[in-house]
């Protein structure tokens, strides 16, 4: 039967089932849809199925024309009865694996998606989870759930892990040109998904097990914390030096080998990069490890919202105000410049941490109208010549390319710029993290 399933897959013709329609999810299953498989996206929310089938994408970087092309064909449909999985061939989880209050893995999404594959599983499936997590997930908590049921893995089905690298708003990477790894908990295993990613990446990389699939994401999603931790950390060093720390990174990226320039700002944000490096902590911490670079660039990391406000009081300062009573507006709250996704961003710390100095705090982000986070609800503001002067401060935090900064700078009274993303403008308004 799992020859049979290699034969679909090879034809394109597998029916796939994709958990989770989220950032990950929702591109992936559009990506096998262009490919020619018949996909059903699964997901708990009723607002997502409806607007999948409907036609309309909730996600930046999936082409409303081109997911409504897909439905029509009968590509592409979305469901949230998780018995059509048993109408499946692939099953794919794609589901959120954030962290808990204590910094130890949350990974109860994993186990009720898990546990609704078992329910559906048959011979000649295949199973892949890409969902990020801790190493030996997929064996010792996604493997144990399916043989519940009496089949085998590598013999009656197949099961193999395979990182998600999806960037949001990345011109020019994309799920095709970047990629994929896959490691099985069977060399059978390995084999099967590659097969299955080879119909829509143009480069699949083999790796020897599920764990050390699970591992190269932990290391490159480390390897960015532990790095910009290192130019945060340096731009507290210039400040106290009185150096601009952008022109250094500028001259230290000319040089042709042996560096890679990371950028300071005022903190981590985003569902990877803040995260994904504890679950590594927390696994080396049950092993008696203690991971001091992982815990190290998340404390400096952590600092950086902290700094941006201290760097606030000290700028006001020289203007004879304090922040308590002024009025600031925020640019931007999204993590990242040109997304919609505010999960984890700066901006929240920074703003909460104004409101507890007694500040009046707006903000403007095109791309984020409404905001929702600790019990609050706030709407983004206009950011025109006129409204600018409302304002003591203007606080860069996330710009994007539809921001004219020229405009902010003549406007505004003042500007705090997190992230230089007034680069070549001249003003004596302008101050710098």
């Amino acid at each position: 039967m799992l020859a049979s399933l290699k034969n679909l897959i090879g034809q394109n013709k597998a029916k796939i089932g994709i958990l989770g329609m989220g950032y990950v999810g929702l591109p992936l299953a559009v990506e096998f849809a262009k490919a020619g498989f018949e996909v059903t996206g699964f997901d708990v929310a009723q607002s997502r199925v409806r607007q999948i089938n409907r036609g309309r994408s909730y996600i930046a970087d999936v082409a409303q024309p081109l997911l409504k092309a897909l439905v029509r064909q009968g590509k592409l449909r979305a469901s949230s009865d998780f018995r059509d999985l048993k109408e499946t061939q692939v099953i794919i989880i794609c589901v959120p694996t954030p962290l808990r209050k204590s910094r130890d893995p949350d990974v109860s999404y994993i186990v009720s998606a898990a546990g609704k594959i078992a329910l559906a599983l048959r011979k000649g499936r295949l199973v892949i989870l890409e969902s990020t997590t801790y190493p030996g997930t997929t064996r010792e908590l996604v493997l144990p759930l399916l043989e519940k049921t009496g089949l085998k893995a590598g013999r009656d089905f197949c099961l193999a892990f395979s990182p998600e690298r999806v960037d949001p708003a990345n011109q020019k990477f994309n799920i095709a040109n970047t990629p994929k790894v896959v490691g099985g908990i069977t060399p059978l295993c390995t084999e099967m998904a590659l097969a299955l990613y080879s119909r829509i990446a143009d480069k699949v990389v083999r790796v020897s097990t599920a764990e050390s699939a699970e591992m190269v994401k932990l290391l490159e999603n480390t390897f960015r914390a532990v790095n910009i931790a290192l130019v945060n950390e340096m731009a507290l060093m210039c400040h106290r030096l009185k150096i601009d720390i952008w022109e250094i990174v500028r001259a230290a990226a000319t040089k042709p080998f042996g560096f890679m320039p990371f950028y300071p700002g005022p903190g981590l944000g985003g569902h990877c990069i803040p995260l994904d490096p504890h679950y590594l902590a927390w696994k080396m911490k049950t092993l008696n490890f203690e991971p001091r670079f992982i815990e190290l660039a998340g404390a400096i990391n952590g600092t950086m919202p902290r700094h941006a406000v201290e760097r606030l009081g000290e700028i006001l300062n020289l203007r004879k105000r304090t922040i308590k009573g002024s009025r600031f507006l925020i640019l931007g709250v999204a993590y990242k410049p040109n997304v919609s996704d505010y999960r984890e961003s700066p901006a929240l710390d920074i703003i909460e941490l104004l409101l507890e100095k007694g500040a009046r705090v707006s903000y403007h982000d095109p791309l984020v109208p409404r905001l929702k986070w600790e019990s609050r609800a706030w709407t983004s503001v206009p950011a025109t010549p006129r409204s600018l002067k409302k304002f003591d401060c203007v606080v860069i935090v996330t710009p994007h390319s539809s921001m004219d900064y020229r405009q902010v700078v003549a406007s505004a009274k003042l500007v705090f710029d997190t992230r230089n993303a007034t680069q070549g403008i001249k003003s004596g308004k302008i101050y710098k993290l």
